[in-house]
Order: structure tokens, then C-alpha cells, then sequence
């Protein structure tokens, strides 16, 4: 075995000893993680690939400055959920934590644990990533406002460890929101190239938690397989975040993503998610002409250039563009995000019989009061697309910065 092979790979050993630094052992039962000493390591799996092998081998270290899965080049795949925490007790939340920090740390190496040699109990594992690989599988922790308090009330007792820009996203106009599919205590998004795998690791979050935590709601992504480095294309067939590109170094991370020094400790390294539902109308859309669907975004359909330019990323001129093209108003808002959205698919509506289509929009951000809420009241008020698409969900999470090897999520929040 090959030393790169070997430094992708977790061992009972060290998987046990992680295990041990982070907290006394997991619980044992139908909900939790019982057995925990007899994994399934990665070196055990099934080695053959598919025609996109090195991706599905490949894992992604969870351990760093930063979380995982936020300027992580995107994997296909991504669910992003909602919880809601039942739990009244700050240790039974701590618990949570610390097991959703031990499975996470199992999982993004491509680990499972055995399905249990007791046949009279439920198995330890929901088992449908035995024979898979790591499959550049990240999972992002965020907490939203009702974590820190709700309805006036400081549930833990961290109501002073609050970020300061974290608070719901303010109506738009022409928004449509859901309660149901908007806000939410915690938050998680897994992605990976196995949409398998991601859903593995959801499913085992969900049943970690039960008794303490119960699922808000939960959103299904994919994005488009195109060759590496290539801007995903949404729905609509144009090209969904070329701007990216302005702010992909080290330094434009820290000047567009990452928090300030002023936020909390436990934040430092870390970003705020804000999340958009947006559904589009497909069926609309798809009897517009190609000058329509062009002037709409302001870019060619094919090339993704800005109006006036030969290339994707040549530098647009807002001037060249209608009025109320999305590209032009995006560039007038003079603000950078991180964007990082998803589309999704939810069959038919059953009141006008339409395809149940649209965008997850995912972006990240050091400070959404200054960064996105202004670019959201610009384009939801003047936005051509805004004759092609409605906001139906929204919310917002403060996402901490990275985990040393030893720590659980949330831990410099619940004990510091």
C-alpha cells in the first residue's frame, strides 16, 4: 500500500483515540452510535473506480483552520438541512455535538462502522456506504439566531457568544416564504460525488440526534458534471457563479468570506451561510426567446461572456447590459459573495401541474449586512430574472471557523 493511500485512511487506532479526546463514549442504541469500536476502514472497501475514480477515492481532511465545504471546490452532490433543537438540557446539546463530531470524523475518510453482530438490536450503521469510497465527502456545521435565543429567552446560557451579523435574512420584495422551509437552530451541509454517500451521512446525523434534535427540513442538490474548473450551470441553462473567480486567493477569501477579528472568538475563521429557496418557472422561461433569456442575465447563453466581452471572464461593462440585467445589477451592488448553489428538482406541482424546479442559493459571506442583504434588496426590487423566479425559502447560519483534532462543533460556544 502506497504512502498517499495510507495518509487518506483512518485506523481503529486512531479513529479510538480521536474518539476518547473528544468525550466519554457515544450512546448505545437504536439512535446512536453502538459498537463504535468495530469500523469499517477505508483500507477494507471495495478499491474499484469509476470513470471518475480519483474523485470518489479522494477524501478531504476535516481538521484546519477552516471548515471543510465552503471553498471547497464543489462536489455533484449536497443536502443542506435544518434542525430544530428539542433538548431543554445544555449537556444533552453537548452530546449531540460531540456525536455528530465523532461521525463526521469517521465518514469524511470514507470510514462506517459494522452493522452490529447482534442480530436481536438495530444496526449501528444504516449500512449503504459499506462498499463505497470517501467520495470528497465535507460536512459544514452552522448555528442560526434561535440557537443563541429565542423568543427572548437565552436557551443555554451562550446568548453573549451571539455573532454580531447573525439574524434572519428581512423580507424581500416579491418574497414567498415558507416558515416551514426557512430558519432553524443548526444547520448542516453535506456534500460529496456519491450522492450516496451524502445521504449516508445525513440519514446517520438525523439518527444521532434523535431525542435531543429533530429535523426541520431538508433540501437536495445537485450540480451540473461538467470538466474541472468549469463555472456549474443552473437551470435556466446559464452559467451560476462566474464571479467567484474575483476573490479566489488567499487574500480575497479574507476580505470576502472570512470574519473579522471583531466577531466572537469561536468564530474567527469561520463565515456566515445564507441560504435562498429559489423556485424558478421552468415553463416561462422555456417559451422566452434567447434574446429575452440573454438581455434577462446580461451574458450569452453558450459563452457565458458579459455582454460586450468574448469570454467568461472577461471584466463586464454594466453600461452594455439592460437596466435591469441580473450581471449589471449584481455589479452596480459594488459587493463580492461566495456563492456556492445548488439546483434542485421536487417533481410536479400539484396546483398548476409545473415542474417543482429552481435554485438552492448558497453563498458565504464575513458580513451579510454589508455584503448580500444590499445586492438582495437591489436585485429582488429591479432584477429582470424576477419575472422567472420566486423566493420561497430563506435563512441564515453563523458557521464557526475550524476544528482542531481533539474538539467537537460548538465546543468554544458551549464551554468556552
Amino acid at each position: 500500500m502506497d504512502s498517499n493511500n495510507k495518509k487518506d485512511q483512518i485506523s481503529r487506532r486512531d479513529f479510538l483515540k480521536i474518539s476518547a479526546s473528544v468525550g466519554v463514549g457515544l450512546a448505545i442504541g437504536a439512535s446512536g452510535m453502538a459498537a463504535i469500536e468495530n469500523i469499517v476502514s477505508p483500507s477494507s472497501k471495495s478499491t474499484s473506480t469509476t470513470d471518475n475514480g480519483k474523485l470518489m477515492d479522494e477524501s478531504i481532511p476535516m481538521y484546519g483552520e477552516h471548515q471543510a465545504g465552503i471553498i471547497t471546490p464543489q462536489q455533484t452532490y449536497m443536502y443542506l438541512a435544518s434542525f430544530r433543537i428539542t433538548a431543554t438540557d445544555r449537556e444533552a446539546v453537548i452530546r449531540v455535538l460531540r456525536d455528530w463530531t465523532k461521525f463526521s470524523h469517521l465518514s469524511v475518510a470514507g470510514g462506517t462502522m459494522r452493522t452490529g453482530d447482534n442480530p436481536m438490536l438495530p444496526p449501528s450503521d444504516t449500512g449503504e456506504t459499506l462498499d463505497l469510497l470517501a467520495s470528497r465527502l465535507t460536512v459544514t456545521f452552522g448555528f442560526g439566531p434561535t440557537f443563541f435565543m429565542k423568543d427572548g429567552k437565552d436557551r443555554f446560557g451562550i446568548a453573549n457568544k451571539m455573532p454580531l451579523h447573525l439574524k434572519d435574512i428581512p423580507r424581500m420584495p416579491r418574497d414567498y416564504l415558507d416558515p416551514s422551509l426557512s430558519g432553524g437552530d443548526v444547520c448542516i451541509q453535506v456534500c460529496a460525488e456519491d450522492q450516496q454517500v451524502a445521504f449516508h451521512a445525513l440519514r446517520n446525523f438525523i439518527r444521532l440526534s434523535s431525542g435531543s434534535v429533530t429535523l426541520n427540513w431538508l433540501q437536495e442538490g445537485f450540480i451540473s458534471g461538467g470538466a474541472a474548473g468549469q463555472t456549474p450551470r443552473n437551470l435556466f441553462g446559464f452559467k451560476d457563479g462566474t464571479a467567484n473567480v474575483l476573490h479566489q486567493t488567499s487574500d480575497g477569501y479574507k476580505d470576502v468570506v472570512w470574519v473579522g477579528e471583531d466577531e466572537p472568538s469561536w468564530m474567527q475563521g469561520g463565515t456566515y451561510l445564507a441560504y435562498r429557496k429559489v423556485r424558478m418557472l421552468l415553463e416561462v422561461w422555456d417559451r422566452s426567446s434567447m434574446t429575452d433569456q440573454e438581455d434577462t442575465f446580461g451574458r450569452h447563453k453558450e459563452s457565458g461572456a458579459a455582454y460586450g466581452m468574448k469570454d467568461e471572464f472577461d471584466k463586464p461593462d454594466p453600461s452594455q447590459m439592460p437596466i435591469d440585467a441580473h450581471v449589471r445589477l449584481a455589479k452596480e451592488s459594488k459587493q463580492l459573495i461566495h456563492r456556492r448553489g445548488y439546483s434542485y428538482t421536487e417533481g410536479v406541482d400539484p396546483l398548476t401541474g409545473n415542474v417543482n424546479a429552481g435554485l438552492l442559493f448558497i453563498s458565504y459571506q464575513r458580513n451579510p449586512e454589508e455584503q448580500l442583504i444590499p445586492m438582495l434588496k437591489l436585485m429582488q426590487s429591479k432584477d429582470a430574472l424576477n419575472a422567472y423566479a420566486t423566493h420561497v425559502a430563506s435563512a441564515m447560519f453563523a458557521c464557526p471557523g475550524g476544528l482542531r483534532e481533539g474538539q467537537y462543533i460548538g465546543q468554544n460556544i458551549m464551554e468556552s
